[in-house]
């Protein structure tokens, strides 16, 4: 049975007259991966935000679950380059933690060969990884990932939204994402939320590329590539971008999330 562990009920939010967010209702599921896909514009980030309890609403509810812990990784992070920091630092920073916790972030995301190198020198990919364990140290029950593979080449996009599936999967936490990158986040979602201040449609990734709300704002052309893309996805990648055949356990496995999280 599934458990919520957030709810927003006929959400509303303007900023100086505009509306942005538009009577939003959805609700977020225990072990269940969502990802909020649209324009720029529209609205996304501002209702992340509003999970996060960074917003309050005009009008509408936000129910988050009793003593729910949520780790988040924002689409930029500004530290100043002048400031000498290593990534084991990074980690450490404002937090009282045994190092058994750092030790297991670290090995979440597989980068203990950067513990002693500075921040400022990481690529983007490594970068990610490395706010990725800063969220985890809290061992939350809800990931928030704000364009998680931003500013990350392709490859390097592909590992990203393995990982995440891979940690959804170790620490049975549920993630809330967003993301342009439609074409690879299909194969690492269980559910779609398509916005466009307010909510076009929903469903299961391969469900939703056939919804005429979804055709209408991103393209019939959009549409047929992501059902082909859909339907030919059956395979994973190596950590060099190569394709490996799905077992036929993972496609089991992929199907019970995809109806799970049913929304």
């Amino acid at each position: 049975m599934n458990t919520d562990i957030v709810r927003l009920e006929q959400v509303n939010i303007s900023f100086s007259g505009k509306e942005v967010v538009k009577n939003v209702s959805f609700n977020l599921h225990t072990n269940c991966i969502t990802t909020l896909i649209g324009p720029n514009g529209a609205g996304k980030t501002t209702l992340v935000k509003t999970v996060l309890g960074l917003i309050k609403p005009d009008s509408g509810s936000v129910w988050l679950k009793d003593e729910l812990v949520i780790g988040y990784v924002p689409q930029k992070l500004h530290i100043d380059s002048t400031f000498p920091l290593t990534v084991q630092r990074f980690l450490q920073i404002s937090r009282d933690l045994p190092s058994t916790a750092i030790a297991d972030a670290v090995a979440s995301v597989n980068i203990s060969d950067l513990l002693k190198s500075s921040i400022h020198g990481l690529s983007g990919g490594e970068m990610q990884r490395v706010l990725l364990a800063r969220a985890l140290l809290r061992n939350p029950h809800l990931l928030v990932l704000d364009e998680p593979v931003q500013g990350v080449d392709i490859n390097g996009q592909i590992e990203l939204y393995q990982l995440i599936s891979d940690i959804r999967k170790q620490r049975g936490c549920s993630v809330l994402m967003i993301s342009h990158d439609l074409h690879l986040v299909m194969s690492a979602t269980d559910h779609v939320i398509c916005m466009n201040q307010h909510i076009c449609c929903s469903g299961h990734p391969e469900k939703i590329t056939s919804d005429p709300s979804y055709i209408d704002l991103f393209g019939a052309a959009s549409a047929k590539t992501m059902a082909l893309y859909a339907h030919h996805h059956n395979h994973d990648h190596n950590l060099h971008g190569d394709v490996l055949p799905a077992t036929l356990s993972e496609a089991e496995d992929s199907q019970q999330h995809g109806q799970e999280c049913n929304h």
